[in-house]
């Protein structure tokens, strides 16, 4: 009777324990912003954000920069047309010292190179600007390799960060003597190499599709360039040729070493005051 009494005793205890357990709320995972996360994957992710700031200012100052007015502008080449016909080249220069534009550097160079140079070949002239169109080409093309930098090194970074957080991870597994916590040691680990990785990638891939981008405008940009330079010194050319022709001394400039060698070695002339001179007779 005693031990009936006893089993019951023990079955509503039992009873109990698994209504309680059943009604007592489950623990709430906590939910974790964007920053927690990021705080979260380890020392790495310093660096991945200096290259994350990095790469949003070079996009927005790229977007600024890498445009068509800013390379070659309709204006200004319609504006530099009609003072070389008119042949002021002193107002061009002042003109190309007010635009910021490549194609006005490269006037700019080149005419500050024959007002220093006055007399030079037309050839060298040519080169000279040629130099400085290839200079201004080279500057946008080298400006927007950053970004392909940034797209190849985020990655690295990330991956560093990786390695660190399994080195972590398996530390923790090799001091747990618990199963419990070696499982939340492996975790934690694996989870700060998974956010550098997902760090690096999100760095990288934006940055090396906005290089696509502004390398296709840069090598459009460039090529209109050429085509602007090549018109600005096919049109100079002409210009000074013509000049050239309609000066009443252009034998005298095209061969000054003839010219200078028919005045050194000319026959004498005979003097004026080498005559009888009647009002001298006396003295």
């Amino acid at each position: 009777m005693k031990c009936s009494h006893l089993s019951i005793a023990v079955f509503s205890y039992s009873a109990l324990l698994a209504s309680a357990a059943a009604e007592s709320p489950a623990p709430v995972a906590k939910e974790m912003n964007f920053l927690e996360i990021l705080a979260k994957g380890g020392i790495m992710m310093y660096p991945l954000g200096l290259l994350s700031i990095f790469t949003v200012l070079l996009i927005l100052i790229f977007i600024l920069t890498i445009r068509r007015n800013a390379i070659i502008s309709d204006r200004f080449m319609n504006n530099a047309d009609s003072l070389i016909r008119k042949r002021d080249y002193l107002g061009l220069v002042a003109l190309s010292h007010r635009r910021n534009e490549c194609m006005a550097r490269i006037i700019q160079k080149t005419l500050d190179f024959i007002t220093a140079n006055p007399g030079v070949a037309f050839e060298n002239i040519r080169e000279v600007a040629q130099v400085e169109g290839s200079h201004q080409a080279g500057m946008l093309t080298s400006r927007i390799t950053y970004l392909a930098d940034i797209g190849a090194i985020a990655p690295m970074v990330g991956l560093l960060g990786t390695v660190l957080g399994m080195i972590e991870a398996f530390i923790e597994i090799s001091n747990g003597e618990v199963a419990g916590v070696r499982q939340m040691g492996l975790a934690e680990g694996v989870s700060k190499a998974l956010i550098a990785t997902a760090g690096g990638l999100a760095i990288s891939i934006p940055a090396l599709a906005f290089y696509s981008i502004f390398r296709g405008r840069v090598q459009k940009y460039v090529a209109e360039l050429e085509a602007g330079a090549t018109h600005f010194i096919a049109l100079l050319q002409t210009q000074f040729e013509r000049q050239t022709s309609q000066t009443p001394q252009a034998q005298h400039y095209a061969n000054p070493v003839q010219q200078r060698a028919r005045e050194d070695y000319a026959m004498p002339v005979a003097s004026p005051l080498a005559g009888e001179r009647p009002d001298l007779h006396g003295i």
